[in-house]
């Protein structure tokens, strides 16, 4: 981005410089040039951001915008390659429009969405090199998780819509499975451990009435059935879109499912043993393609892995301070240990002990909803909720994750808490997870984003992964400075969530670059972290099927804290905390570089 920064700079000069040679004459046609061009630009985003809901249901439904409600998204390679069709020529549009007469604001939108349709048109050549189906995401929970989670029925319109997506999950699965197999045909197969979690997943997705009688209702029908309920439909209206989604589930979905699973075994005789995407075609390319992807910047595998170990030895340094203080005299994993077994850290594996675990985070969640004010100047709009992971997914799901809410606030923020398995819960770390997920982590980001109605859509819902992570990871840092985490056992726990992303850095580039076994990067987490193994054993998984996501987190967070200490350095008494995180924030999700920009400026300001 340095020579379009240089451009931007040298618009600058000119127009100045123009400016001083017509006088307010000069002045008044250029303010008319430059505001024409920002409208011009304006537009053309607008209209991008229409042709891909237009292509996109399934993003429709995610803000909430109810249009051909009843339709999914084309999941074949044909759509694929007639996508990067129109980013070419999005890019070439966008390329037509005169930078140098663009104001701050409409280059920064201008040079981003440059760098995101050149990403687009890049990323083409990788889009065989991901597992579609894996234990973590895929069209298989997709489509369900939209309906359960997104699609919302208030008219009868919606519910018929409804019933037309599980008509149309037979074309999805379809398409997904000719995915399968090209993907196969090309050497990339999902890793062996991969299959059972998804096939689990795909059979309980078709478990429960009327797939089988006498028992519980399946999930989705009894979504619908919930849905309908509340609306109130005439009785004889309610009884027929009912038994029409009946219809739909055992005339479509369940066929469906049974396909996806016929596919799925016989590409689990297929299943390599090794994982890492250095088994890959060009693995190790795409590797260090995803490394630049995912941190906006130039960090070589190496790099990485050496910044996770530097990391790794400084919090161990900083938890065996903690664990003198607390009194215990043995080893840090000794340590560890003893936080994996201490009931006090763990509640119990029924329904009584999820719902205390979800009165805790409630609790941690209100606790910081009223020192907000102290930190933010802008707050969102969007409620925030916290729920339990749907038993559908639970199995295969993260430990914790948000989803956002529409910008209307019908739907609110959800921090999920993945409660299958309590022993993998312990309470010490949730703290810290209630600040990453929802306020001030994920949920405050991503609802100011969205709420920024100045700037284009595409940055709006858009977003990096390397400023998104960084930011949780930093919210979950920045309030032990203001009075949080009293318990010092939420304090360990705080570091220990840390750690956990320091490791990540370590055994991801170890998956992926260095050639590690599954195994061996289970051990490293074990013998490195507090975390039970079950936890070690799914994050591996994850970080195995998700190159390179997981780097974000501890970059991001590094990066955030070096622009905050270096425009303390520059402001000293002048720096406020709440002017600082509004520049984070108040310009939407970007890459670091252009992050660093926006600091600088503030922070260098008279």
């Amino acid at each position: 981005m340095l020579e379009s920064r240089f451009r931007l700079a040298l618009a600058g000069i000119l127009i100045l410089s123009a400016s001083a040679c017509r006088g307010s004459g000069g002045q008044a046609t250029s303010d008319a040039r430059r505001s024409t061009a920002e409208q011009d630009l304006a537009t053309f985003f607008e209209s991008v951001h229409q042709a891909e809901l237009d292509r996109s249901p399934i993003m429709r439904t995610s803000l909430g915008v109810k249009r051909d409600e009843g339709l999914w998204d084309d999941f074949s390679d044909a759509a694929r390659i007639r996508e990067v069709a129109i980013r070419e020529q999005e890019l070439e549009r966008l390329r037509s429009f005169d930078e140098l007469s663009l104001g701050a604001q409409s280059a920064i939108s201008y040079e981003l969405f440059e760098q995101k349709l050149s990403n687009a048109v890049e990323d083409f050549r990788w889009r065989l090199h991901d597992y579609p189906v894996n234990q973590m995401f895929g069209v298989h929970t997709m489509l369900p998780s939209t309906l359960i989670g997104q699609h919302t029925i208030e008219q009868e319109v919606d519910a018929r819509n409804y019933i037309q997506r599980l008509d149309g999950f037979p074309l999805a699965f379809d398409q997904l499975i000719a995915d399968l197999e090209l993907r196969a045909d090309a050497g990339i197969v999902p890793p062996s451990f991969v299959f059972p979690r998804v096939l689990g997943s795909c059979r309980n997705l078709i478990a429960g009435a009327p797939f089988e009688t006498g028992t519980p209702e399946n999930e989705l029908l009894a979504d619908f059935r919930t849905k309908v309920e509340k609306v109130g439909f005439p009785d004889a209206l309610r009884r027929e879109l009912i038994r029409e989604a009946e219809r739909a589930m055992v005339e479509s979905v369940g066929p469906a499912y049974e396909r996806l699973i016929a596919a799925l075994e016989h590409l689990d005789a297929r299943a390599p043993s090794d994982v890492g995407v250095w088994t890959l075609p060009d693995g190790d390319e795409y590797y260090a393609h995803r490394l630049k992807r995912v941190t906006t910047g130039d960090w070589a595998p190496a790099e990485v892995h050496a910044l996770g170990l530097s990391e790794v030895a400084r919090i161990h340094d900083e938890m065996r301070a903690l664990m003198r203080s607390l009194g215990f005299e043995g080893t840090l994993q000794q340590f560890f240990a003893q936080l994996r077994t201490d009931e006090r850290f763990y509640l119990t594996n029924d329904e009584k002990g999820r719902q205390a675990y979800l009165t805790l985070a409630r609790d941690y969640l209100d606790g910081m909803r009223v020192r907000m004010p102290d930190f933010f100047r802008t707050l969102p709009k969007a409620p925030i909720e916290v729920r339990a992971v749907e038993p559908y997914r639970e199995a295969a799901a993260g430990k914790a994750f948000y989803s956002a809410g529409t910008p209307d606030g019908k739907r609110p923020g959800v921090f999920y808490a993945n409660l299958f398995d309590m022993a993998q819960m312990p309470t010490y770390q949730l703290e810290a997870l209630v600040y990453h997920e929802a306020i001030p982590g994920h949920h405050l980001q991503n609802s100011i984003a969205r709420e920024l109605t100045d700037l284009p859509r595409f940055r709006r819902f858009g977003g990096y992964t390397v400023y998104g992570e960084g930011w949780g990871l930093y919210c979950e840092s920045f309030p032990r400075q203001e009075g949080f985490y009293r318990d010092p056992y939420s304090d360990f726990g705080r570091l220990a969530m840390e750690l956990w992303r320091a490791c990540r850095l370590v055994v991801d580039s170890g998956i992926h670059s260095e050639r590690w076994t599954r195994e061996a990067a289970i051990a490293y987490l074990l013998e490195n972290t507090p975390n039970p193994e079950g936890d070690c054993v799914k994050a591996i998984e994850r970080y195995i099927v998700m190159p390179g996501q997981a780097t974000a987190y501890t970059i991001g967070k590094l990066e955030i804290e070096r622009l905050r200490r270096e425009a303390e350095a520059r402001m000293g008494s002048r720096f406020d905390l709440r002017e600082f995180h509004e520049v984070i924030l108040a310009n939407g999700p970007l890459p670091i570089d252009v992050l660093e920009e926006q600091v600088l400026a503030w922070s260098a300001a008279p």
